[in-house]
């Protein structure tokens, strides 16, 4: 019964903190006023007929492709598809690539290969410094990109060498992906709203509120 409660108290606890990080995002007007920002231009870059393409390692390669999958399929719209890849999921093309060249290159190479002039490159590391994003944010930046970074902590190198980057307010890595999906969330939401404002959403369902 003791190591029930333990755990019980663990849970309650890593909530708190998943919570807290996400009202300190709340209060900060700039990030708040960030995040609208780039979601606005995301979908000026779609209604250009332009493409997302995102990339990060681990619990970012999949937030990735989470994001991707928003958008290309749906979020809560019924709507065309959106364009967005995510450059994670070609194993082939990943291994051949950090095998040949290097694992710094596995993003790189696969934006010089499809990517266009005025697309848009979204690179998610929860430390900002992670080798083969920034180096893929480089050459989307050579390429003519729009640029973006999504963080923690205090953005790393990719806060300055992307055009924008959305900073989660926290040191833990598990804390910074779990705001890092409520931000791509919240920019897949706003997307659809600018583009398919006649649009049908789905119901949201509402939940008693919790004491």
């Amino acid at each position: 019964m003791q190591t029930n409660q333990n755990l019980k108290r663990l849970v309650r606890v890593r909530i708190e903190e998943s919570a807290a990080v996400k009202l300190v995002l709340l209060v900060e007007d700039e990030t708040i006023g960030l995040i609208a920002e780039v979601a606005v231009d995301l979908a000026n870059a779609f209604r250009d007929g332009r493409r997302l393409f995102l990339f990060g390692n681990g619990g970012s390669a999949a937030d990735a492709q989470h994001i991707a999958a928003e958008l290309a399929g749906k979020y809560l719209m019924e709507r065309r598809p959106l364009p967005a890849i995510a450059l994670t999921v070609n194993t082939s093309c990943i291994t051949a690539i950090a095998n040949d060249y290097s694992y710094q290159e596995i993003f790189a190479r696969q934006l010089e290969a499809l990517a266009a002039n005025g697309d848009v490159a979204l690179g998610i590391s929860a430390s900002g410094d992670s080798a083969n994003v920034l180096r893929a944010i480089e050459v989307a930046n050579a390429k003519g990109l729009m640029t973006l970074g999504l963080t923690g902590r205090n953005g790393g190198k990719l806060k300055s060498v992307a055009h924008r980057c959305i900073c989660v307010p926290s040191e833990q890595t598990p804390r910074i992906q779990e705001s890092h999906i409520l931000v791509g969330h919240v920019l897949a939401e706003i997307v659809e709203q600018e583009l398919f404002t006649n649009a049908a959403p789905e119901p949201v369902i509402e939940f008693a509120h919790v004491t």
